[in-house]
């Protein structure tokens, strides 16, 4: 075993940090796409 296996540094869980930035980049795209929504409407 390697000394980087031995002293783990962050002992979180890796699958709600991926989950917490798939929800955050999602968030970003949909706000994006609602804007862009909004001024469509707004310009028609």
């Amino acid at each position: 075993m390697n000394d980087f296996e031995k002293n783990v540094q962050y002992k979180g869980n890796d699958a709600i940090d991926s989950a917490w930035g798939f929800i955050v980049s999602f968030g970003f795209f949909a706000t994006m796409f609602i804007i862009a929504t909004v001024i469509h409407y707004i310009g028609s």
